[in-house]
Parts: structure tokens; sequence; C-alpha cells
């Protein structure tokens, strides 16, 4: 890999995508795939992944995908190799998949904790053990995570949602600075448009995510982000984008 030449822009890199199913990785892979890029779908939801990648394919793009648990280190690793073994490099991981079950701490939901440092956290932290090698040994590469506004404040019933994005922001913020040669780019959307807030099951946290989700931006502008991080020249990383609604007041 040592002889591979770092692609510019988007058309011909390699972008796998985790949480590829729906939402903002789904928008991103079909924004990718309409630039040129081979993107590789990952999620547990193989159904879905099999109808994007036939849609994407039969606009003439180029997809791939495999069954992906995020919180599960092999599998991860395979997922990226899956990528090498079919398009024969790898360019960019977008670490997208998350889960957002809010409530109030009071409320004691420990399992939903516990799912979500385990998707929102570790599975980023996977994602970078199994690219980092690979953009090590060839010389360059990006990496783009996906945080959330929660990243930036915390709300009432988001405690653990919002410390899981702070870490997502603090890790890509130490990722960075220890590498000179891999580009590392933090995405923090507003409220988009999303099944993120299928997994609430608080009733309060319910109530108030359905009033928050009333004034949404669609996932593909969260993608058109991604695509414009990736798009930058090679020496120039973009170190973090915040995306939200025009009337949103946080």
């Amino acid at each position: 890999m040592a002889t591979m030449e770092a692609k510019s822009g988007i058309e011909g890199k390699v972008v796998v995508i985790t949480g590829a199913s729906s939402g903002i990785g789904e928008a991103t892979a079909r924004v990718l795939a309409q630039r040129g890029a081979h993107v590789v779908l990952g999620a547990r939801r193989t159904d879905r992944l099999e109808t994007l990648a036939a849609e994407i394919q039969a606009a003439g793009g180029s997809a791939a995908f495999r069954a992906l648990d995020v919180t599960n280190r092999d599998e991860m690793d395979a997922f990226v190799q899956f990528a090498i073994a079919t398009f024969g490099r790898l360019d960019v991981v977008v670490n997208n998949a998350g889960v957002m079950p809010l409530s109030v701490l009071e409320a004691l939901k420990v399992d939903e904790w516990d799912r979500m440092v385990d998707v929102n956290i570790k599975g980023v932290l996977y994602g970078i053990a199994a690219g980092l090698p690979v953009m090590k040994g060839q010389g360059f590469g990006q990496f783009i995570n996906v945080s959330s506004i929660g990243g930036h404040r915390v709300s009432p019933t988001a405690a653990v949602y919002c410390a899981t994005k702070y870490a997502v922001i603090a890790i890509s913020e130490g990722l960075r600075q220890e590498n000179t040669d891999i580009r590392v780019t933090v995405i923090s959307p507003g409220v988009t448009t999303s099944e993120l807030a299928d997994s609430i099951t608080d009733p309060e946290a319910q109530a108030g995510m359905k009033s928050f989700r009333s004034i949404a931006i669609s996932a593909e502008a969260v993608a058109k982000s991604i695509a414009y991080a990736i798009d930058q020249p090679e020496d120039v990383d973009v170190s973090e984008i915040i995306i939200r609604p025009t009337a949103s007041p946080y």
C-alpha cells in the first residue's frame, strides 16, 4: 500500500460508511456515489443495504455492502478488509452509526446507557482501530466521525447521549493531533430527519423530541457537508462542521 497515491476530490475514492441502512448514512452513500466514489455500506439490516446498493448501481454508481455490528471489533476489522478486497484501497472511513434512546437519568435506563456507550463511542473507536493501520501504512486517509449538536451542549433527557457525542469530538481531536498525514473531520448535525429518535422509550423524552424535530433538516443536507469535507484538497483538513436548521435556537 505504500505505493498508493492519495486521491483528491471524491471521484474514485473508496469510502466505508457505518450505519448506512438509513438516515445520514444512507444519504451519504447516495450523495458520494453520485459524485463517483466507491461506497461500502455497513449496518445490521442487510435487506436495506442490499436495496440501497442495488439502487446506487442502477443509477450508475459503485456500491458494495456487508453486515456490520459496530460494537463487534472483529466485524469492524472484517468490514474494512472487505472494502480493500473489493475495491483495492481505503480512502475514507465514515463513523456514522449511532443510537439515541433519551431519558432522564432518574429513570435509570442503564441498559440504554450501555448501548449508547457501545455504539456511539466504542463503535467509533473500533472504526478508527480498523482503518488507522491501513491509512498509516499508505500514508493518507480520512476519518469522518459523526457527532451531534449534542456534543456541544447538554439538555435534559440527553445527558448520556451528549456525553457520548462529546467523547466523539475529544477522540477525533486527539486523532487529528497525533497524525499529520491523516485528515480527521467531525460532523455535528442539529436535528435531522432520521430514525435516530425511534429508539427513545421514555415517554417524556419522546414528547420533547417530537416538538424538537418539527424543524428538522434533511439527511441529504448533512450528507452534502460530509461530501464537502472529503472534496477538499489533501492538504486541507475541515476539522469540524456544525450544521443545523436555520430556525434552531440551539
